[in-house]
């Protein structure tokens, strides 16, 4: 490992598929059965791989699933179960060399915040859609003005952030693609689906975060 100075000062990274092998949206939409597992799925694929913009279906993905809190907590238990081989330890030296990690999510802010604290971030670092329920965990809605539910969102979130630079942003998604005009880096994360359209937009491509780590510290 190298002693000098870590190539970025701040790594951003997507969760669904790049810091956890999970698409919540699609995990809480089997437990509606397969109809709706099937009609989730194809619309988080489209979005993902930039044929739908990620407004046109979000909020028709959780209009179809409704999930209940106990799902919900369900989920967070899963997030944290397939999260990726080696990367609480790779952020925590990340964090150990100075590096700021924030995480950008269109997943649901519950959900994730189980997978934060395993990983050895804080609340503050997460940043995700909140969701909202009844007195006896029934759903409610979502926030809807949360930029995170559309495509350009994360781009916008992370240039609000205003993070020392140079800054890494990583993920698998086109959502993620879009952070690229905000960063000063982005990189392809193929550990769990490799999506050739983020590909060929990527300056990089990792499978997995030793080389995450590599990339950032050397």
């Amino acid at each position: 490992m190298s002693t000098g100075e870590p190539r970025f000062r701040s790594v951003v990274l997507d969760v669904d598929s790049t810091l956890s092998g999970v698409e919540g949206i699609d995990w809480l939409a089997a437990c509606r059965g397969d109809e709706v597992a099937r009609a989730v799925s194809e619309m988080t694929r489209a979005a993902m791989q930039g044929g739908l913009p990620l407004e046109s279906v979000y909020a028709r993905r959780l209009a179809k699933i409704r999930p209940r809190h106990d799902e919900i907590e369900a989920l967070s238990h899963v997030y944290v179960e397939r999260v990726a081989l080696g990367a609480p330890q790779a952020i925590h030296r990340l964090q150990r060399a100075g590096v700021q990690v924030h995480l950008v999510s269109g997943g649901l802010r519950p959900a994730l915040l189980r997978l934060v604290y395993h990983v050895g971030l804080s609340p503050g670092d997460l940043h995700a859609v909140p969701i909202h329920f009844d007195a006896i965990g029934a759903y409610v809605d979502f926030d809807a003005a949360s930029p995170l539910t559309t495509s350009s969102g994360k781009r916008d979130v992370v240039r609000d952030l205003a993070l020392d630079a140079p800054v890494l942003a990583v993920g698998d998604g086109m959502t993620d693609v879009a952070m690229r005009e905000s960063v000063d880096c982005f990189a392809a994360y193929t550990g769990f689906a490799r999506r050739q359209s983020v590909v060929d937009a990527a300056d990089e491509v990792v499978a997995s975060f030793a080389e995450v780590e590599r990339l950032v510290l050397g």
